[in-house]
């Protein structure tokens, strides 16, 4: 415990940044999936607090996601009461925590880095996309949607044009005034002030934000923002008042086929994002720490029992948090308790004050986040890799960008895996000829998908010629390809081509050649 308080300079900072972001996210999911308001805040402490002490992940944190809020919505409307979903919410707890221990956890490690580093970027892009219409003041789109298509029917892009016809003037100037101070923290300047490296830019924006907008409502107070365009955290007058906001489930619907249902899609699909999270976060974390997946699976079910318990969401690792955590400094998992533990903080002790943020100074926050994720080095980089990385990293990105976060990854994987087999299918044979003197060298694992590069090349060897059939290096080879060289091999005398086969290391593989008696080994 003693090392983790070792970096509370750098945790500290980075978990009020947090803060500042998972408190709309928070709010945002939870109206968007029919939940009440309060249950976003619950998940998130639950989260930050109960899945950070059980984490193996040093830099992730997890909270309500937006990518389950069509799967929340959907349950919630077919189950008879909130109360039979939480039991959901907890089914799918109990079956995380039985994924880990039987190792689920492995599937995360078979996502290509181009897809994860492209679902970073996209992530990047869609919090610059989708804040962009927060950031002038127009807000009828929830915080933290992350889908193409929105509530209102209109699109990603849409929404950025149609904010143009509603903006708010001190919304903008907030906005503007919040970016410009997250870019000057980042300055060599700021940088060389040891006193400022304790003060997150995110604090000073925010609190730059909400100067602003009190200022503008004393002097003009018809050009102040309005109720909807400031943080609207439930607000408890006494602690009746809210323990009074939590919900129980009710065990009696256990019976219920669809609680089931609900549970199991949730389980799966939070396990998904949980591991595409992770995999994220170390791919950012600068000491290239490694999550253990199986304890992450158990640690997400630990979190979305007691969340289900008390009336939260269920949560996920969240890349938006997880990435502000990384680029705020963090160093060790007290960065994410600490956020969870301030977000109870804030709604027991001071949720008026936290209700005067301006949702545009967020936005500044959330924008200057996602440039960090998709920066142009980042592309050039892939770029430099091969078409091999550039394309899967590009067609994620787009996929994400016009579907959602799990859609657009099984896209890059489809299209990874491609260029894995494309790339495999050209290696694993190699064919090369001097005049009339032909070797065909068989590498790796020569699968059936070879089989038409190998017909079609031994067929294309000429009358008189000499051929070698190298088959030492390889690991393994398809029986259709030892078919195919066998049936070369039975009329490779009509053509009086010579050919001499080298053993392969494995005698198992060697004796299912057919060899005739005019071959030599």
């Amino acid at each position: 415990m003693k090392k983790y308080f070792q970096n509370i300079g750098a945790d500290l900072p980075a978990s009020i940044v947090v803060l500042l972001v998972a408190l709309p996210l928070c709010l945002g999911v939870a109206l968007a999936s029919g939940a009440p308001l309060f249950s976003g805040i619950i998940a998130g402490v639950v989260g930050g607090i109960v899945v950070g002490v059980f984490s193996g992940s040093q830099l992730s944190v997890s909270g309500p996601a937006a990518g389950l809020t069509v799967i929340v919505a959907t349950a919630i409307g077919k189950l008879p009461v909130y109360e039979a979903f939480l039991l959901a919410v907890v089914i799918a707890g109990v079956l995380q925590v039985v994924f880990g221990i039987i190792k689920a956890g492995m599937l995360g490690d078979y996502i290509p880095n181009s897809v994860i580093k492209g679902m970073l970027a996209a992530i990047g892009l869609i919090l610059i996309l989708k804040q962009f219409p927060h950031l002038v003041g127009f807000d009828k789109d929830y915080e933290g949607d992350e889908s193409f298509t929105q509530a209102d029917q209109s699109n990603t892009f849409g929404g950025i044009l149609k904010a143009f016809s509603f903006i708010t003037l001190s919304a903008v100037i907030i906005g503007v005034v919040s970016l410009l101070i997250l870019m000057f923290w980042e300055s060599k300047w700021i940088k060389q002030q040891r006193y400022l490296h304790f003060i997150p830019g995110a604090l000073v924006a925010v609190l730059a934000g909400v100067g602003i907008q009190y200022y503008i409502s004393i002097t003009n107070p018809a050009y102040s923002l309005n109720a909807k365009q400031l943080v609207s955290l439930p607000v408890a007058k006494d602690l009746p008042t809210f323990f009074s906001f939590l919900v129980f489930p009710d065990f009696k619907f256990l019976a219920n086929p669809q609680v089931w249902i609900s549970g199991a899609t949730l389980a799966i699909v939070a396990s998904l994002e949980t591991l595409l999270g992770i995999e994220a976060v170390d791919k950012l974390d600068p000491l290239k720490r490694v999550t253990p997946t199986n304890r992450e699976l158990v640690a997400q079910g630990v979190g979305n029992i007691c969340s289900g318990l008390i009336g939260g969401l269920p949560l996920t690792s969240v890349v938006v948090r997880s990435s502000a955590n990384v680029s705020s400094g963090a160093k060790t998992k007290i960065s994410t308790i600490l956020h969870g533990s301030f977000l109870l903080l804030s709604v027991l002790l001071i949720p008026t004050l936290i209700n005067k943020i301006p949702l545009s100074a967020l936005a500044a926050v959330l924008i200057f986040t996602g440039y960090k994720l998709a920066k142009v080095e980042l592309f050039k980089q892939f770029y430099r890799k091969g078409w091999d990385q550039f394309v899967p990293f590009v067609v994620t990105i787009v996929a994400i960008l016009m579907t959602d976060l799990l859609i657009g990854i099984l896209i890059g994987v489809a299209v990874g895996l491609f260029f894995m087999i494309r790339s495999n299918f050209r290696s694993a044979v190699l064919v090369v000829n001097d005049h009339n003197k032909y070797l065909v060298r068989l590498r790796k694992d020569v699968s059936f998908l070879n089989k038409p590069i190998i017909k079609a090349k031994l067929e294309l060897i000429p009358a008189n010629a000499f051929l070698m059939i190298d088959a030492t290096r390889a690991d393994f080879i398809d029986k259709d390809i030892i078919e195919e060289i066998n049936n070369f091999l039975c009329h490779a005398h009509l053509k009086n081509i010579k050919v001499e086969i080298k053993k392969s290391a494995h005698k198992e593989m060697h004796k299912l050649f057919q060899i005739p008696k005019n071959i030599t080994i």
